[in-house]
């Protein structure tokens, strides 16, 4: 018989790549890993893993049996799912992460609206954009929201997406500043040659600002870089220069700058919650997806221009 624990961490040395950082992101010693896929591999009948002195990689039957588990590991979840879901209370812990901007912006509402669920817990943390759906892939999280600057986020397999947000970018200046007033228009080609601030290059947000320069023509401004969308702000309070963030970026309120609509079409992106579609009616993964969507209510009626996703 096969072991559920064993099969979970086989699919995390597939996922990992090495025992070295299998064990890191379980919490075990290498030698504890390594003796329970020898373990497996006595279960299995069948050599899994192809060692030598400095690696180790899956074998064809270890690389067929991780395809196995995985759709095993997905059904168990959703017996689990199936049952608990006739159970009246939502109880234990969910694991949600978020990007920066979003765990800021949701973490208020989600409290609010979960608290009153005496017997669970939350747990909130922050992920690099691009990381949250493969965590919900790989069960280390429940949900994910995650940014999605291409519109590329789709339901797959074994995962669901909910649409939540359009987040535009827009444009931040200092109080002082002329477009602080909102009668006079913004013209990107002659900011050009304003002090602009941006995250790093390669940044999503980063990206998203050089579009916005795409049909002005001429040379794109070369600002200074800051790591955080908070610390952009704050140099703008202080009169230090311009920027473009997301709308959603204003959610814990700045003091010292003016927020302008960019004309026509702004370029922003979409904001999605992300679950296995095995744990969704799940009720402690079905109540805090529904907390994050009236959180998403509350922020698209707080943050213009913020709007709703179509559903």
């Amino acid at each position: 018989m096969l072991d559920l624990r064993r099969l979970t961490l086989i699919c995390e040395f597939a996922r990992r790549g090495s025992i070295a950082a299998t064990a890191t992101a379980l919490g075990y010693s290498p030698s504890a890993v390594s003796q329970q896929l020898v373990a497996l591999e006595r279960e299995a009948g069948t050599a899994l893993l192809d060692r030598t002195a400095r690696s180790a990689e899956l074998t064809d039957a270890g690389r067929r049996l991780v395809a196995h588990a995985e759709r095993i590991l997905s059904m168990v979840e959703e017996a689990e799912s199936d049952l608990s879901a006739h159970t009246a209370t939502p109880s234990g812990r969910v694991v949600l992460t978020a990007f920066p901007t979003a765990a800021v912006a949701f973490a208020p509402a989600l409290a609010r609206t979960l608290r009153r669920h005496t017997e669970l817990t939350l747990r909130l943390g922050q992920s690099r954009s691009g990381r949250g759906m493969r965590e919900v892939q790989s069960g280390e999280v429940d949900i994910a929201l995650i940014d999605d600057w291409y519109g590329r986020a789709r339901d797959s397999e074994g995962l669901r997406v909910f649409p939540l947000l359009y987040d535009p970018l827009v444009l931040v200046v200092p109080r002082r500043h002329k477009l602080a007033d909102a009668d006079i228009p913004i013209d990107l080609a002659e900011l050009r040659d304003e002090p602009w601030m941006a995250t790093p290059d390669g940044e999503p947000s980063r990206l998203a600002v050089d579009r916005l320069f795409v049909d002005v023509g001429g040379t794109r401004p070369t600002p200074w870089e800051f790591e955080g969308l908070g610390t952009i702000l704050s140099l703008v309070a202080k009169g230090i220069g311009i920027a473009a963030v997301p709308a959603l970026a204003l959610a814990p309120g700045v003091r010292g700058i003016a927020v302008r609509e960019f004309p026509g079409s702004p370029v922003g992106r979409e904001v999605h919650a992300v679950a296995r579609t095995s744990s969704v009616h799940r009720p402690s993964v079905s109540v805090t997806l529904r907390a994050i969507h009236v959180a998403a209510r509350y922020l698209a009626a707080d943050l213009e221009p913020v709007r709703l996703a179509d559903r």
